[in-house]
């Protein structure tokens, strides 16, 4: 029977041959009173222990808010022996207006061995008619990626904050969307992580009487919790993009410096300290500071402008949640390119 939001389980294990005829005794046992939605198709890939129990629990959160047919794959491709197993469940919720519950099918897969290279042809076979496609992998990527993993996919979801090697990975990643003849979006949780922080920033100059600032910034300095070291590199990269600067390294890992098109030097400054992944900013003129930080409540942001030194009164802002079930919900809420994520990458590139 269907596994509700608050039970976990993987549910009925079937026979990969039998999936869609499980599935349809699975809605047919339930006398009318679920109905099932499906707005878009999400695979969720992690060679992770324990993924797929974990994987369940987020997509049972995820699908409160955005119905589709999942399909969770957990992989060990390191296994000698092949080994696939399967199962079907159901993510329910009771609608606004009541009565009914609506419910997002989910299948899962066990994938062991040499039988991981069919992920393709077990991933394809399952996608729910013509809607959208997103895929999430978890962890690193291999080289070389499987081609045709890229055929059906509209947006690839990945997390460069825990990658060891950003370049290589990135690499990969743009590989894919070329293979795909650009058709696929790059949705990069660590990019959305941000969201907030840059908002809170560009905010400072949204007025056209605030743009002679630009021209006057003299360092950014930035604090970013350990591990997060790419977030830090994506804000500063956002900034030179923005404003067109170019980096230039120097012979400290956590110092550089951008050049505008005037030849003017701007310092920029990354510090690693405990907190949030990018706990706070500060884009400093000989006339003006800009900060945004994380209150110490931890949902907000602090906002403040004024004189280097000087003690000022901030305002608050949204900060973004960081857990992947709220990172996730914002990003299938996206439509469109990330062309502006793609900038700021190009702007720093050398740097990670």
């Amino acid at each position: 029977m269907a596994a509700t939001s608050e039970n976990y389980s993987l549910g009925l294990q079937v026979e990969i041959g039998k999936i869609d005829t499980e599935l349809k005794k699975l809605w047919a046992e339930s006398a009318g009173t679920m109905t099932r939605a499906s707005l878009a198709n999400l695979a969720v890939y992690s060679e992770a222990r324990g993924s797929l129990e974990k994987n369940t629990q987020l997509v049972a959160e995820i699908t409160r808010n955005h119905a589709c047919r999942v399909i969770v794959i957990g992989a060990n491709p390191n296994a000698k022996e092949n080994r696939v197993e399967a199962w079907i469940s159901a993510h329910c919720h009771v609608s606004q207006a009541g009565g009914k519950q609506v419910c997002s099918e989910q299948i899962s897969f066990l994938l062991e061995g040499p039988c991981t290279r069919l992920l393709p042809n077990i991933v394809f076979s399952q996608l729910d008619s013509d809607l959208p496609f997103y895929f999430w992998w978890q962890g690193e990527l291999h080289d070389p990626m499987d081609a045709q993993l890229w055929e059906w996919v509209d947006r690839f979801i990945y997390d460069s904050q825990a990658w060891k090697n950003f370049g290589a990975q990135m690499e990969l990643v743009e590989t894919a969307q070329r293979e795909a003849k650009q058709r696929i979006v790059l949705c990069d949780l660590n990019w959305t992580r941000l969201d907030k922080i840059r908002m809170a920033l560009a905010q400072f100059f949204d007025h056209p009487a605030s743009h002679r600032h630009f021209g006057k910034i003299a360092s950014v300095h930035i604090d970013y919790a350990p591990g997060s070291r790419s977030a830090a590199l994506l804000v500063a990269g956002w900034l030179g993009a923005q404003l067109n600067w170019r980096a230039e390294k120097t012979d400290k890992p956590d110092r550089f410096r951008f050049v505008d098109v005037d030849g003017r030097k701007i310092d920029i400054d990354l510090r690693e300290r405990a907190g949030e992944p990018v706990g706070e900013i500060r884009l400093v003129s000989d006339e003006v500071e800009f900060l945004v930080a994380h209150a110490e409540c931890g949902d907000l942001l602090e906002v403040s402008r004024g004189k280097p030194g000087e003690k000022r009164m901030g305002q608050l802002m949204p900060a973004q949640a960081n857990n992947p079930v709220e990172l996730m919900t914002q990003e299938l809420l996206r439509g469109g390119p990330h062309r502006v994520y793609l900038r700021a990458i190009n702007c720093v590139r050398e740097l990670f």
